[in-house]
């Protein structure tokens, strides 16, 4: 009775091996369609400008760091473009994600050719500024009028916007092209200097000349920022990936708010030579611009057809573009709408 139970044992014992063994062969036989299938996706995500603290490449650095790429199944490689050739990186296919201004959104779908769409929009409020020396005594725009204008490449169509809702005589105002060096406000070679809001206005008070900002926003003018954009063939073919990479960004985004140290940690890894308090002002500056009443509703990176609308109205009104289109075309709101249940990013 014993032998036979210690027999019956070992054969239980015997086949329950077996049967583990058979498992593991099975399980190890059939993972390597499995894991093809969960491989992550490839993402090449290219900013816009060098490596610096704008909130379209912090959200990418935050997104890479803390992981929410990877929980996303992504593998993203982030790329920054010095010489500007980011757009044509895109429409050559080389680059599947990268930055560009609303107003130029839409100034490069006016050419029927290039397929680019808005997916996701941080500044809601634009870039440019103006800024005059605090010690001017300049106060409104008004006090422009007998003074010096310079702008950096052309005429912004929100400095033409301003003068019209602030009722200033433009003709009482010579305008220069002066490029991108803000010190020719410090040494006075302009009187007013159309600014990158987010960093230029620091970088002037660094060198000892504190700036009072006009802020074109501030007087009914309705402006956008950066945005992530997309070609209409990567939004068609690969609609998940980009989803996926909006909602790890957007999931960043939000920890920025919460977390600027760590942010701030984060964005000097991948900025070293850069100075960290500017980092943090313009931080700071640019997540002032990426809220308002549309993040409130519809959660950050949103945006609306009738922020679009306004902007294309203004630029066709200064002629800032080259024909009248679509608006529709610039962007594409599926993906914003898809990751947000109203203001609550839907994670995973």
């Amino acid at each position: 009775m014993y032998k036979r139970t210690r027999t019956h044992r070992h054969m239980l014992l015997l086949a329950s091996g077996l049967l583990a063994m058979l498992m593991i062969v099975t399980a190890c036989g059939s993972s390597g369609p499995d894991e093809a299938a969960e491989a992550p996706a490839k993402v090449t995500f290219m900013a816009g400008f060098k490596p610096q603290a704008n909130l379209p490449f912090v959200a990418a650095y935050v997104a890479w760091e803390k992981g929410y790429f990877a929980e996303q199944g992504l593998e993203v490689d982030i790329l920054h473009s010095n010489a500007g050739q980011h757009l044509q990186l895109l429409l050559a296919g080389d680059v599947d994600i990268t930055t560009a201004d609303a107003p130029s959104v839409l100034k490069r779908r006016a050419a029927p050719d290039v397929p680019i769409r808005a997916i996701a929009l941080f500044g809601q409020s634009g870039q440019t500024a103006f800024a005059v020396l605090e010690s001017s005594g300049m106060r409104s725009p008004k006090d422009w009028e007998g003074k010096t204008f310079g702008y950096k490449g052309s005429q912004p169509a929100e400095y033409l916007a301003l003068l019209n809702a602030a009722g200033v005589d433009r003709s009482k105002i010579q305008e220069v092209r002066v490029g991108f060096d803000p010190r020719v406000l410090s040494e006075g070679q302009v009187d007013i200097l159309a600014v990158f809001r987010s960093n230029e206005p620091d970088t002037l008070a660094r060198i000892g000349h504190p700036v009072r900002i006009f802020r074109p926003d501030d007087f009914g003018v309705p402006t956008m920022g950066l945005t992530y954009i997309a070609t209409t063939e990567t939004i068609a073919e690969n609609s998940d990936v980009v989803e996926r990479f909006l909602k790890a960004t957007m999931r960043a985004f939000a920890f920025t708010l919460e977390n600027e140290e760590e942010t701030l940690d984060i964005v000097m890894t991948f900025a070293p030579q850069e100075d960290r308090e500017h980092q943090r002002f313009m931080l700071r500056e640019e997540l002032r611009n990426a809220q308002g009443p549309v993040t409130l509703a519809d959660g950050l990176g949103a945006m609306t057809g009738e922020q679009w609308r306004a902007l294309y109205d203004q630029l066709l009104e200064f002629e800032a573009l080259t024909r009248s289109f679509d608006y529709r075309t610039a962007y594409d709101d599926q993906f914003m709408r898809a990751i947000y249940e109203g203001p609550k990013l839907q994670w995973p």
